[in-house]
């Protein structure tokens, strides 16, 4: 399974595309959540390209967080998103499932996964490195969403 790391912002993105790409595994950055939501998909997809750009070895998949809100949703998805994270009611999550479907994209929900959260880390790709590589104490790096 692909580690999982959240990203705050451009520089985090970067650290995390540098130490997939030394390690050569693979990663999937997450925006923070609800950032699908106050900082749009169009941020959050140039943020990911930007950090492939800079890491071109870097083997990267991407999540975008909408929290609750179905709109962010939506318009993460016509922006072109992939994955989008949606922890709204089942009934509405069901239906941007069939619309995520339908364009090729998947909606996520249920319990967050567990993932490394860049907030406030001082040295971002170190402890990229050692979440990636497994060698971080669990306890330090682990996100509820």
């Amino acid at each position: 399974m692909t580690r999982r790391i959240i990203v705050h912002s451009l520089d985090h993105a970067v650290a995390a595309a540098a130490a997939s790409a030394a390690l050569q595994l693979p990663v999937t950055l997450q925006g923070a959540p609800g950032a699908g939501t106050y900082a749009g998909p169009a941020w959050f997809l140039a943020v990911i390209a930007e950090a492939q750009a800079a890491h071109p070895g870097a083997r990267l998949d991407a999540v975008i967080d909408c929290a609750d809100e179905a709109g962010s949703a939506l318009a993460a998805l016509r922006a072109g998103c992939k994955r989008v994270r949606f922890s709204g009611r089942a009934d509405v999550a069901a239906r941007l499932a069939e619309i995520a479907a339908a364009q090729g994209a998947l909606i996520e929900g249920g319990e967050p996964a567990e993932a490394l959260d860049l907030l406030g880390r001082r040295d971002p790709e170190a402890a990229s490195r050692e979440w990636l590589a497994g060698t971080a104490p669990r306890h330090e790096h682990l996100s509820s969403d």
